[in-house]
């Protein structure tokens, strides 16, 4: 990404009560700019629209889309879209006309310019909001009106909202907080199987390779065949028992 102070998107708080004056249209003279200089990270309900978008298996997905890094100071791996080398580092999925994955695009990309943080507080999910401002956006220019909220509704973010926020039960764990717990070379991969690659961990929960220690509810036995939400957020409780116990 672009890293000179002139580039550099400025960042403002905002409630979900505040007006928001945005669109973003082919009419508008930047469409497409925000695809580019992209450092763009995937959480594991982008991975499983995308895939399906695609027709094809999430191994597949992240194999041909996907780098993984694990970078200083993080707990769990980092997965990234891979971007195309045509010197300004564009979405591998942009095209002249737009996003050729709109209806599934990931949650970064329906939510700017806001920017949706969340934390675990006694147990609720308490969200934060940010405007993004980027020198190139000409967005901010249309006469569009509506609250921050009413945008991000439109979006049609909440399938995206749910699963993200069960993952703040593995990410913000009290023993991720207090640095008491350090994943394994085996928990990592058991973390990129079970969030990132669904349709192999479906299959392997299928053969019974993977041991359960709490029972399957009725949508979680339905999730075994075609609902990969559901099994989804399966896998996250798997996941936080299996590196949490409990």
């Amino acid at each position: 990404m672009k890293t000179n102070q002139e580039t550099m998107p400025a960042m403002q708080p905002v409630q979900a009560e505040t007006t928001l004056r945005f669109a973003c249209h082919p009419g508008v003279a930047c469409f497409n700019e925000c695809c580019r200089e992209l450092d763009l990270a995937l959480l594991p309900y982008d991975v499983l629209r995308l895939k399906k978008a695609l027709g094809i298996s999430s191994g597949e997905f992240m194999k041909n889309y996907v780098l993984v890094s694990r970078e200083a100071g993080q707990v769990f791996p980092l997965c990234r879209l891979t971007m195309v080398d045509d010197g300004r580092a564009s979405c591998v999925f942009v095209r002249p006309e737009g996003c050729s994955v709109y209806s599934d695009r990931p949650a970064a990309c329906r939510a700017y310019p806001v920017g949706r943080g969340a934390a675990l507080r006694d147990g609720t999910v308490r969200e934060q909001f940010v405007l993004v401002r980027e020198p190139h956006c000409q967005g901010f220019a249309q006469t569009c009106s509506q609250s921050v909220a009413a945008y991000l509704d439109s979006q049609e973010l909440a399938g995206y909202n749910r699963c993200n926020d069960a993952l703040l039960r593995l990410h913000q764990h009290p023993k991720i907080q207090d640095g008491s717990f350090q994943p394994d070379e085996q928990q990592l991969r058991r973390y990129l199987l079970a969030l990132y690659d669904l349709d192999r961990f479906r299959q392997l929960l299928k053969r019974g390779v993977l041991s359960f220690a709490f029972p399957l509810k009725k949508e979680q036995q339905s999730a075994l065949e075609d609902n990969d939400e559901e099994l989804l957020l399966l896998a996250i409780g798997w996941l936080e028992r299996d590196f949490f116990g409990g």
